[in-house]
């Protein structure tokens, strides 16, 4: 099999541990143990022998899940290591070399590159700018043939922070209907919303919807690598099938943190944590970017510890990145990681001192570059 090289996952591999100001992340400043955690709950940790959890996740852990997805039971989930095997797992048990893939962008492009890999035809479906980060249905349903089995979808989005409305979720859900398509939906970033209402989900809006999610991003605890596929029984058992052949498992410690954090009055403040994080950050961001308002523009996020920012002078976003980096030692991802030159993606999850002096040194790149 021949894979394509997934650029963004390579850029962070090489440099996000190499540079002093890591500006790339999409997730929160993570949780320690002892914040996260009381004395008796750390004490239990402690005690836990270190065996193989239940592969599809401990029944404590599953049951909290499929609270958050009214209509779900424990065989309607299973625990992934991360998000990330959450789509593999689903593209590999479910599409076939003479299927069709249709996928929208921007977007974390993991599955995208799977789907290509697999020898599955892929095809794009763009959220505009210009539309508010909507998507152009239009384009969507020209995309349709008898040959489309899946739909992939992530909201709120990556990079742009967006979060679907109401009508354009009914729509989506209106096409997959129609078609008889499955619909996959990254929720990953759902929980991490600046105005604290929380995106509603997809899951229940039709019989062929697949929820995967994880406690990388909203959660601040992407070292737990812990995640989760929610879906119709058969669809999840099917997946769980592939899973033995993947990681079997993840760790016994996760499924156990993770089942305390998802306890829903856990599960809230822990959200709230995280959201007063990156509503504070996002302030810091909107102030510095007012401060060049001919060089940059950005429809503020609505969800994510990010935001993807356009830019007016002329330099490829690459270029860009990898310029700031090796002159500033500060990382952000080039549009071109999706597909669109001419943006880069910030993080906004980190603490607030680490990021006013990351912008600090992009100040003094803008003015040796003659740019400002």
């Amino acid at each position: 099999m021949k894979i394509e090289k997934f650029v963004i996952e390579r850029t962070l591999s090489l440099y996000e541990n190499l540079v002093d100001y890591n500006l790339s992340e999409s997730d929160i400043h993570p949780y320690s143990l002892h914040k996260l955690l009381d004395k008796k709950e750390i004490d239990e940790i402690l005690d836990l022998p270190l065996g193989y959890p239940q592969t599809n996740g401990i029944i404590p852990l599953r049951e909290n899940i499929a609270k958050m997805y009214p209509g779900t039971g424990i065989n309607n989930i299973l625990v992934t290591s991360g998000s990330s095997e959450a789509n593999f797992v689903a593209v590999w048990s479910h599409l076939n070399p003479e299927d069709e893939f249709i996928f929208m962008v921007p977007n974390f492009m993991q599955m995208w590159g799977i789907a290509r890999s697999f020898g599955i035809t892929t095809k794009k479906f763009s959220l505009k700018q210009e539309l508010g980060w909507e998507p152009d249905f239009n384009e969507l349903e020209n995309l349709i043939t008898p040959r489309v089995k899946m739909i992939a979808v992530c909201n709120p989005n990556n990079p742009t922070g967006h979060s679907l409305s109401k009508d354009s979720m009914r729509k989506i859900v209106q096409i997959a209907k129609e078609h008889d398509i499955w619909l996959y939906c990254d929720e990953v970033y759902r929980g991490a919303e600046l105005n604290g209402q929380e995106t509603p989900t997809f899951y229940g809006m039709y019989d062929k919807v697949i929820i995967a999610s994880g406690l990388s991003k909203a959660y601040a605890l992407p070292g737990l690598r812990l995640g989760w596929l929610v879906g119709p029984e058969d669809f999840i058992y099917r997946c769980w099938e592939f899973k033995d052949y993947t990681t079997i498992s993840s760790s016994y410690l996760s499924h156990k943190i993770a089942s305390y954090v998802l306890e829903p009055e856990k599960r809230k403040e822990v959200l709230n944590r995280n959201r007063k994080q990156i509503f504070d950050n996002l302030e810091i961001l909107t102030s510095w970017l007012h401060t060049h308002p001919t060089l940059f523009s950005f429809k503020p996020p609505k969800a994510g510890g990010m935001a993807f920012i356009k830019y007016t002078f002329d330099m490829n976003s690459t270029q860009l990145s990898d310029e700031l980096r090796e002159k500033k030692s500060v990382l952000v991802v080039p549009g071109d990681c999706f597909g669109m030159d001419g943006y880069f993606r910030i993080g906004i999850g980190t603490k607030s001192e680490y990021l006013k002096e990351g912008l600090a040194l992009i100040d003094e790149f803008l003015i040796e570059k003659n740019l400002c």
